[in-house]
């Protein structure tokens, strides 16, 4: 092994820009069940398949389609007076 190495010559690398980070993340069981076996469909490891899927939706622009459930709606019951709301309003 040498003292000093001459990097003047050196080049960067082109792929250092696609290097990936890992991140942990929470999955049910189905999802994680899908792409497992789509992974053992097409010879590909199944986070290989998650990040390719999840690339392609932020590269078209793809949005979830969610809808919140409205909370049933209730009869507004008139307030009880209480003696202290009683004492204030004489």
């Amino acid at each position: 092994m040498r003292k000093n190495y001459d990097f003047s010559t050196a080049v960067r690398n082109p792929y250092a820009r696609r290097l990936k980070r890992q991140l942990t993340i929470r999955l049910d069981e189905a999802t994680i069940d899908y792409f497992q076996g789509l992974s053992r469909e097409m010879s590909l490891p199944y986070q290989t398949l998650m990040n390719m899927y999840l690339r392609d939706c932020a590269e078209t622009g793809k949005r979830p389609h969610w809808s919140v459930p409205s909370a049933p709606k209730r009869a507004n019951k008139p307030m009880k007076r209480t003696g202290f709301a009683r004492r204030l309003s004489a």
